[in-house]
C-alpha cells in the first residue's frame, strides 16, 4: 500500500482495477459510527451490494418454502 494516498484512494484503485470494473464497484456500502465508545457499521441503503438472501427468496420475503 502507498504511503502517499489515503485508504479511501488505495480502496479505489483495488476496486477499479479489474478489466470490467466501474466507477459503481467503488462505491461504498458501509457507514461507521461511534458512539460513547461503540463501534457500529450500518449497510448504506443506497449499497448496491447487500449481505444476506437476495430479493425474491424465501428467506428475503419471510417465507419458510
Amino acid at each position: 500500500m502507498s504511503d502517499d494516498k489515503s485508504f479511501d484512494e488505495n480502496r479505489h484503485d483495488q476496486l477499479t482495477t479489474a478489466p470490467n470494473a466501474t466507477e459503481a464497484d467503488a462505491a461504498p456500502r458501509i457507514d461507521v459510527s461511534e458512539h460513547d465508545g461503540v463501534t457500529r457499521i450500518d449497510i448504506r441503503d443506497d449499497a448496491e451490494v447487500r449481505p444476506g438472501p437476495g430479493q425474491g427468496m424465501p428467506e428475503a420475503d419471510g417465507s419458510d418454502g
